[in-house]
């Protein structure tokens, strides 16, 4: 009698449990179905909440540019990249968006080519072919260059005043650290703009050392080089910043100068072209236009 009623109490107890972890493992399927289900039609209303370029263009030119990567060598991403991150483009535009963006205007130039040669015949549609395909292919490369030029310029003009700046604010008793945070938030541009990056990442316990060097990898200007190069010296070995900034700050404005001068020589020549193409021809026609039809008329009686 007692072991029966031990083996009923066993038993209820083991269907109790049973029940219980049928009951919990459906509930929570049920509960995990349900987070999914509202997790996708949070996903659903976010996607549509996008505009129509976000929603259909940008994948397009994703799919685009990963065919584009799967014909292209490996050399020519990593080059790609790297000139995106001389014109501060990456990551906004990576080398598999740069891939599509170049895919697409060679596309458009393929239909230009196509509406305007029924306004051509022979040569000049040959002509117009070769330009429309040129400008498709190299067009987005050649403004690549001309964004990461600009930059170069722009980094190359701003970093004498800037080492001024550090300078004096290093004299008045700031920490580098410090006095090149008070140049970010008051001085605007390209290398202010790249110094402030490279406070965020010393901040977040990367060393000056390597921020240095990863800003160095970034432009990629000599000018900036030379100074990253001798503030990592002036670490390694002791020496002033305030002293190394001065020596650096007249070295800087010296270069400076010698590219003004150099861009200032090199502009006679410069404008030999032009003068002889465009102006010359003009100047000709205007003075001895009237002689030559007054000869023209003379051999004429």
């Amino acid at each position: 009698m007692t072991s029966t009623l031990v083996l009923a109490v066993v038993t209820t107890a083991v269907a109790v449990l049973y029940l219980a972890f049928v009951i919990g493992s459906n509930l929570q399927r049920s509960r995990q179905a349900t987070t999914r289900r509202l997790a996708s039609l949070q996903t659903h209303q976010d996607i549509m909440q996008q505009s129509f370029v976000e929603r259909a263009v940008v994948p397009a030119f994703h799919r685009i540019g990963v065919l584009g990567m799967r014909v292209t060598p490996g050399a020519w991403a990593e080059r790609t990249r790297s000139r995106l991150i001389k014109a501060a483009w990456y990551p906004a535009i990576d080398e598999t968006s740069w891939a599509a963006i170049r895919a697409v205007s060679l596309a458009i130039g393929i239909v230009a080519f196509l509406v305007f040669q029924g306004y051509t015949s022979g040569t000049q549609r040959i002509l117009l072919l070769a330009i429309c395909l040129l400008a498709g292919w190299a067009g987005p490369d050649q403004l690549l260059n001309r964004r990461a030029a600009d930059r170069v310029a722009a980094i190359e003009r701003d970093l004498p005043d800037i080492i001024d700046l550090l300078v004096i604010s290093i004299e008045a008793g700031l920490g580098f650290e410090a006095a090149l945070d008070r140049v970010v938030q008051h001085v605007p541009g390209e290398l202010s703009d790249e110094f402030g990056r490279m406070l965020q990442e010393t901040r977040v316990g990367v060393s000056r050392y390597e921020s240095m060097r990863a800003l160095a990898e970034r432009t990629d200007v000599d000018d900036l080089n030379s100074f990253i190069l001798a503030m990592n010296q002036a670490d390694t070995f002791g020496v002033s910043i305030g002293r190394m900034l001065r020596v650096q700050a007249d070295e800087m404005r010296t270069r400076r100068r010698q590219r003004a001068q150099e861009k200032a020589f090199a502009a006679p020549v410069k404008m030999v072209f032009p003068l002889v193409i465009c102006i010359f021809p003009a100047i000709f026609v205007i003075l001895l236009g009237p002689a030559a039809v007054s000869i023209i008329r003379n051999l004429a009686n």
